[in-house]
């Protein structure tokens, strides 16, 4: 199956928290970057319309005892179970797994939950459940793309973290300048104390 550009709305659905929803959407995009899907062998294809039949009709992503024979792929550890859930689909009601840097590989574990588009998620959709703004423009191939977005720490995490050291920061800042110690004044002002006696030392004087 040859790549195509994913076309359609660039609207965030309803159950999209208005703080996620304010940091993810741009308003003057009509049509989302790096949103071209990737090319899939014809066997993929096979399993991810199953397995995005199977997610849709029970709520939950199959596991390799839940194929058919005949979708099983030639991997010698399909039936060991050490990957029972080499195909995954991201459950639309559901949080989405980890978005790693595997997904530049093969996207076996992030099938899209639509099981009539049988493929797996693009960079841009990749990106939004990693909390990129819909204007974050990824460079380089598509491989690269990939890998940038499953390398990162989400953005919106990283900001909630830095806007929380941010005041913590500022709070510091903001005190009396007497009552601020640098950890070079800390270990002087250690050092000058007189040396403390052990409680059992003081009891048999």
């Amino acid at each position: 199956m040859p790549w195509s550009s994913v076309r359609g709305e660039t609207d965030l659905p309803a159950s999209c928290p208005d703080e996620l929803r304010n940091w993810l959407f741009d308003e003057n995009i009509n049509r989302l970057p790096n949103n071209d899907t990737r090319g899939h062998m014809s066997a993929d294809l096979t399993r991810y319309l199953f397995a995005g039949v199977f997610a849709h009709t029970f709520g939950r992503s199959p596991k390799s005892v839940d194929f058919p024979e005949k979708f099983a792929p030639n991997h010698a550890s399909w039936r060991t179970g050490k990957f029972v859930d080499r195909y995954r689909v991201q459950l639309p009601d559901q949080p989405s797994t980890t978005v790693v840097s595997h997904i530049s590989k093969d996207g076996h574990y992030f099938i899209h939950p639509d099981p009539s588009q049988c493929r797996s998620l693009t960079v841009r959709e990749a990106a939004r459940l990693q909390t990129f703004p819909d204007n974050y423009f990824f460079c380089g191939g598509r491989t690269s793309q990939y890998i940038q977005v499953g390398n990162a720490v989400p953005p919106f995490l990283a900001y909630q973290i830095a806007e929380k050291l941010w005041d913590m920061l500022s709070h510091y800042d903001r005190r009396p300048r007497r009552l601020r110690r640098s950890p070079a004044r800390f270990q002087s002002e250690r050092s000058t104390q007189a040396p403390r006696v052990p409680l059992a030392a003081m009891e048999s004087t």
